[in-house]
């Protein structure tokens, strides 16, 4: 498949995109909006993208492979893309997907990268098989403790040695049910831009683990020590800090499962209510290798909260589902919050959580405003 629109001169959006707000362009990263996010299943069409590097620009299928290697492995294996669908069991997975620095733009003071709001998150539905399966075939020395991926993106230099990404994560959450090595997302195959034809995808932890353009494991007998696994690439301080703080490297932490966090998908913030009138509140809730246990509202800034109406998640790493309905008592400014809670009594901080030197896992209250007239 040609990807002629990675080394365009002019920026278009890649075909099938709608809605996203562009954060830069090269490399292109762009953003949904809450409203966009509606849906149960994310359209493909606004979802979220995040590049480090630029695509590769002709991804061929019929020559693709991916290759199991790394100190750890019993016996390296090399696999096309047919004998990946065709040797181990498929699965469709809703799985959710978020940037490890949504949130970014609220951290005060402000911290560089790519300055994303609310829109770095998206559950869609996604084929391929589980990851652990393949691992299972080539076989688990007993010495691995990690894995590392490889990719075919292209360095933003032009330099063709040095690797845009390679990340990874622990062999014990590889061998979790919701992490998985996917050709399709919503029964379609992948789009280049996220990842075609074969891509990782690990739900609950930052997106930078779901590599994209997948050419190659690494089982590790120790940490993974790729492009962004050093220095304070997806890290965060060991302890609090003051909003400002320099961090000594050896004083930050890879960053594993994601926050508790919720998102208000209706109304759309700034919205005109009558007076009398119930107003349905809904949206979406997630949280890294946990479960959400309850989402609530509140309409007072904080003072009471009514517990929503909360779905089961679809399958383990899927985002769960939050509505309930509000009467406001009178006119005047009001604003919605949701906050969820998860299985092991985390709950969203209403106020900006832990500042932190790269702007990570901000997971504070979503909240919208309504004028009741």
């Amino acid at each position: 498949m040609k990807t002629a629109w990675a080394k365009a001169s002019v920026f278009e959006f890649p075909l099938g995109k709608s809605g996203l707000r562009l954060l830069n362009d090269r490399p292109l990263n762009a953003e949904s909006v809450p409203h966009l996010l509606d849906d149960d299943v994310t359209r493909t069409a606004h979802l979220f993208i995040r590049n480090n590097g630029l695509p590769p620009v002709d991804a061929d299928i019929a020559k693709w492979t991916l290759s199991v290697d790394g100190e750890s492995v019993v016996s390296p294996l090399t696999l096309s893309v047919s004998e990946l669908k065709s040797r181990f069991e498929n699965v469709s997975l809703q799985l959710t997907l978020e940037c490890g620095g949504n949130g970014r733009a609220e951290f005060e003071p402000s911290v560089p990268g790519n300055q994303w709001t609310l829109g770095a998150i998206g559950c869609p539905q996604w084929q391929g098989v589980r990851l652990r399966d393949v691992l299972k075939e080539a076989g688990i020395k007993d010495d691995a403790v990690y894995l590392g991926f490889h990719s075919a993106d292209r360095h933003l230099s032009g330099d063709g040695s040095k690797e845009v990404i390679s990340r990874g994560i622990p062999i014990e959450k590889a061998m979790a049910d919701d992490a998985m090595i996917a050709w399709g997302m919503n029964g379609l195959d992948l789009p280049p831009i996220h990842g075609y034809p074969l891509r990782l995808v690990v739900a609950g932890w930052p997106g930078s683990v779901s590599g994209k353009w997948l050419t190659r494991i690494s089982l590790r007998n120790r940490v993974h020590d790729g492009a962004k696994m050093l220095g304070k690439s997806y890290r965060v301080p060991r302890f609090p800090v003051a909003p400002g703080t320099t961090v000594a490297d050896d004083d930050m932490m890879i960053i594993a499962a994601m926050p508790i966090k919720s998102l208000i998908t209706a109304p759309q913030t700034d919205r005109q209510q009558a007076i009398g009138e119930l107003l349905t509140v809904r949206g979406h809730a997630w949280v890294g290798d946990d479960e959400v246990k309850t989402v609530e509202v509140s309409i007072d800034f904080g003072e009471t909260w009514q517990v929503t109406k909360l779905s089961s998640a679809v399958n383990p790493g899927a985002w769960q589902h939050f509505q309930t309905t509000i009467q406001f008592p009178s006119k005047g400014y009001f604003e919605v919050w949701a906050k969820a809670s998860d299985s092991v009594g985390r709950s969203q901080p209403m106020v900006m959580p832990a500042w932190n030197p790269k702007g990570y896992l901000n997971n504070a209250c979503h909240r919208v405003s309504v004028h009741v007239v």
